[in-house]
């Protein structure tokens, strides 16, 4: 199909005072990439792990009643995120492969935007949170239950939903103030905000600071607080003289600390550099960004959440009441079937 030739089917959009919407855009990602059949093979993988492992965590903090805590709290916060998170882009991404379809109509495309970014955002802010309950943890030790409370922690993780849903609604709002008479022709492998209203053919000077802001206080501002909370914990942890108290610490820190990493350095990098310069080459770019966005919803169990010792307990004594139970219907089914 020839994505050029928009002529036509930007005139069967909307024309609303004076703004053409049209009724939708195409999705153009991959297309150089000659083994693009893997890659989506591998999302796959990573979509069903994704999806397995986080529900399952989710599960097992939500019916063990002594996991109610404000640890566990932010842990299952950052676990449902992380299943939205890959939920909103990856099937679409492994449908448009399957069958050919990388059109979305216009009203699809603002959702599809508002709920990634949305998202995106809140994984941001729910990784500063598990920083700031280390920095309580390790910190504060002996004040722990009274600052870092289920409550207060509720109303950190409410805050944080509460701030980044009303922030990006506005962001997706105003897209529709928006004409579209050039192209429709996205390039990117959802409907990425900033491809989106460079398409615009009317002034989107509005649009390039509500994303500049955005991109500070959502991205820059949890990374600069869990940095600065990672530095008075090196702090706290090295001034401990039990040798084995501080291995157990910085162990905690640096499972926390390699989600952080593969979040952050590659959706900054391209946010920095890719959004105020050409620097970066689209398809890299679009290669990226689903990488930094696809990776951590999966590591995020497998790194951080499993390793710790209540939910390792817990998933335990899950196996073990369940396995049984699989073994005896096998038994009970074996007869029939001979």
């Amino acid at each position: 199909m020839n994505y050029d030739s928009t002529m036509p089917f930007l005139g069967n959009g909307l024309n609303v005072s004076g703004l053409i919407h049209p009724t939708g855009f195409y999705l153009i990602a991959f297309e150089k990439f000659t083994s693009i059949n893997l890659y989506f093979i591998f999302l796959s993988l990573v979509y069903i792990i994704t999806v397995l492992f986080n529900l399952l965590l989710i599960y097992v903090i939500a019916s063990n009643r002594n996991l109610h805590s404000a640890k566990f709290l932010a842990v299952c916060n950052l676990a449902v995120i992380d299943v939205v998170l890959n939920s909103c882009t990856i099937p679409g991404m492994i449908k448009s492969f399957l069958v050919k379809d990388n059109f979305l109509t216009f009203d699809v495309c603002l959702l599809q935007m508002f709920t990634y970014y949305a998202f995106v955002s809140l994984e941001s802010f729910a990784l500063a949170v598990l920083a700031y309950d280390r920095l309580i943890a390790i910190c504060f030790p002996l004040r722990q239950n009274s600052i870092n409370t289920l409550l207060s922690m509720s109303c950190v993780v409410a805050l944080t939903w509460s701030y980044t849903m009303g922030a990006t609604l506005f962001a997706i709002v105003i897209i529709k103030r928006l004409s579209f008479c050039n192209s429709v022709r996205v390039l990117s492998y959802f409907c990425d905000y900033a491809p989106v209203f460079r398409l615009a053919c009317n002034d989107n000077s509005l649009h390039w600071s509500v994303a500049s802001f955005l991109s500070i206080t959502i991205l820059l501002g949890p990374f600069v607080f869990i940095l600065l909370s990672y530095s008075s914990i090196l702090v706290t942890v090295f001034r401990m003289q039990s040798v084995a108290s501080r291995g157990k610490a910085l162990t905690t820190c640096v499972e926390h600390l390699i989600l952080v990493a593969v979040f952050y350095i590659p959706v900054l990098t391209i946010f920095t550099i890719g959004f105020y310069s050409s620097l970066i080459d689209p398809d890299q770019r679009v290669l990226c960004l689903s990488l930094s966005s696809c990776l951590p919803p999966v590591l995020n169990p497998i790194i951080y959440s499993f390793r710790t010792k209540e939910i390792r307990l817990r998933v335990r004594a899950l196996g073990r009441k369940i396995l049984p139970k699989i073994v005896e219907n096998k038994k009970c089914r074996l007869p029939r079937l001979l």
